[in-house]
């Protein structure tokens, strides 16, 4: 437990901090999800309206540091490659 004032206020900022990156992740898994949803069933229209939404959420993740820019990267270009293999 923390027992100077200082500490006691850096627990206090890094809940607020958790808190705020705990949303966001969990905004970024939803429209994740989203997308992975509509490659499931096979519709390429919903698969490609979900993947433009999803995307910048997920690099404004990368950018307030939630995950990391090579990762957001990365999950972004498979999830593209997939979008775009459905609609061929």
């Amino acid at each position: 437990m923390a027992n100077t004032t200082s500490a006691k206020k850096a627990v206090r900022k890094i809940a607020r901090r958790t808190a705020v990156n705990r949303s966001r992740r969990s905004k970024m898994r939803t429209f994740v999800r989203k997308v992975e949803e509509a490659i499931a069933s096979g519709d390429a229209n919903a698969a490609r309206e979900a993947f433009a939404t999803a995307e910048p959420i997920m690099m404004r993740a990368a950018q307030k540091g939630v995950v990391h820019k090579n990762t957001a990267s990365r999950s972004v270009s498979r999830l593209s490659a997939r979008v775009k293999a459905l609609a061929s």
